[in-house]
């Protein structure tokens, strides 16, 4: 079982050993990547979104009337052999909206996972970023390995539905081989079905492809706004092409300093935080909380349910019946933002009943299954990229040595994070390193900004990143709040810190407080 969507706690994480070759070929100097750097994008009006990109229709104009636009970019295959083979890599963008002279440039965004679609995900919020498109051309792209980007493939959604169903927590011997045998044919499907990409979408490859997009777009400095994930690739970005970094936003930010047991414990902290502000908020409205009458019954409500669909599945969107893994996904899944709380309340409260649906439609979610049964590749992209940089591999022997940690990080949570730790262990590509290295001496200023509530990405992760960019470089702002991230919460205080930086260029002081 995936675990969800690691933050890469240096997985959604990088992997910074660099091999010689890739450091001669990373001067800042260097634009000169063959007849690639040259190339003419040929945009045309978005066609409708692949299965790989979670299916649906072509996106809508913004407000205005301004249409989305989509091209494809040719990238080496392999960035240590730059001339040769290449891959097609998919680009999306909304032009600005202000006049020719007030253009800066192209504001590249990446919304984490690893693994998710930025030609979807960019037309979804769009309209959240009409005024950064006052003055940037918005642009998104699928990373290699993503959507319409040389998709990793591994199993069908037949094969998928049985995986992410299964029983994520072994409790005995024989629960335990059922979870290593089903995590090794799915990564050896992925060997099967991906051998080609599966070397190649470490998130070093997708910095020099943000490089190459950076100079095809015709921009001297990369203007970026990176979430979750996102901020690692950022990171690693700036490590790479420190003075190629212009304007930058790292939002709901990755710990880069972490190895991925230590994200995926930081994690379990995040979420059972997450859990325990859900209860204290549910029971603190006026209205009697339909869930439990103390914050605690509540939390021990939900450890009871899951505990009985352990052994008892109740029916969810049928045929499908939501088992204990299901169930676990969709609280993480709803724990991701305060907006998620009243479905998750209207879950609970509907399983208790004996109906499963809403808290399966929301697993689905997090796993990128459409309703009519079709999966994104989500799920592969994301095993293939944490795997191809997450140097270590955890045996049985780790997550059980470790679980005593887990479980008093979260009762809840903590055996489902601990044994997906197993999930790169059969896989095909070694990993790059325990952590990436994101130093980046004398870049621009990165605003990183941290959400004391964020369940995936937990608060102390964007004073180590500030850290770690370097003095003078990370810039940290806290913002006292829930969710997965701080500028769709639409604070005034973060976006104006974050507008005035983009837009104008203002760094605001090290150290600033929103609330």
């Amino acid at each position: 079982m995936p675990e969800p969507f690691r933050v890469r706690a240096a997985a959604l994480t990088v992997s910074a050993v660099l091999l010689p070759a890739l450091l001669a070929g990373c001067g800042e100097n260097d634009d000169s990547d063959g007849d690639l750097t040259r190339q003419e994008l040929s945009w045309k009006d978005c066609p409708a979104p692949s299965e790989a990109q979670g299916g649906g229709s072509a996106p809508s104009p913004l407000t205005g009337g301004a249409a989305w636009q989509c091209a494809t970019m040719k990238a080496p295959l392999d960035w240590d052999d730059p001339e040769g083979d290449t891959i097609d890599l998919a680009l999306i963008r909304a032009r600005t909206s202000g006049p020719a002279q007030d253009r800066i440039g192209s504001l590249i965004f990446n919304f984490g996972g690893p693994g998710g679609s930025g030609v979807t995900a960019l037309p979804a919020f769009g309209e959240d970023y009409a005024i950064l498109r006052t003055r940037y051309d918005l642009v998104s792209f699928d990373p290699r390995g993503v959507g319409r980007s040389a998709p990793v493939i591994c199993q069908d959604d037949r094969q998928l539905d049985a995986y992410l169903e299964q029983d994520a927590t072994p409790d005995d011997g024989a629960e335990r081989t059922e979870l290593l045998d089903s995590t090794k044919e799915f990564n050896a499907a992925c060997e099967d079905n991906s051998e080609r990409i599966l070397p190649h979408v470490r998130t070093t490859d997708t910095a020099r492809d943000l490089d190459l997009m950076r100079q095809v777009l015709g921009d001297d400095r990369l203007h970026y706004f990176g979430i979750s994930y996102g901020t690692e690739l950022g990171g690693v970005y700036a490590h790479l092409f420190p003075k190629r970094v212009g304007r930058a936003v790292f939002d709901a930010v990755v710990d880069p300093t972490q190895n991925p047991e230590q994200g995926s414990l930081g994690q379990a902290r995040g979420f059972q935080l997450a859990l325990d502000n859900y209860a204290e908020h549910c029971v603190s409205q006026i209205e009697e909380c339909p869930v439990g009458d103390t914050a605690q019954n509540v939390k021990d409500r939900i450890a009871r349910l899951l505990k009985d669909l352990d052994s008892k599945p109740i029916p969810g969107v049928l045929p499908r019946e939501l088992t204990q893994t299901a169930a676990t996904n969709g609280i993480v899944q709803a724990l991701y933002s305060q907006e998620f709380w009243e479905f998750l309340t209207d879950g609970l409260e509907q399983a208790y009943d004996g109906d499963g649906t809403i808290l399966m439609v929301l697993s689905d979610s997090m796993n990128g299954r459409s309703e009519n049964g079709r999966y994104s590749n989500l799920v592969p992209a994301n095993a293939a990229i944490n795997c191809a940089d997450d140097r270590p591999r955890y045996t049985t022997e780790d997550v059980e040595r470790s679980l005593p940690a887990f479980r008093a990080a979260s009762e809840l949570f903590g055996d489902y994070l601990a044994w997906g730790m197993i999930s790169c262990t059969d896989w095909a590509v070694p990993g790059a390193a325990d952590h990436p290295d994101v130093s980046a001496p004398n870049a621009a200023p990165i605003l990183v900004i941290g959400n004391t509530g964020d369940p995936a990405t937990p608060y102390e992760g964007a004073r180590k990143m500030a850290r770690a960019l370097g003095e003078g470089v990370g810039v940290e702002l806290t913002y006292r709040g829930q969710g997965h991230g701080a500028y769709d919460s639409k604070n005034r205080c973060v976006r104006n810190a974050v507008h005035g930086y983009l837009l104008d260029g203002k760094v605001p002081a090290a150290g600033t407080v929103c609330s």
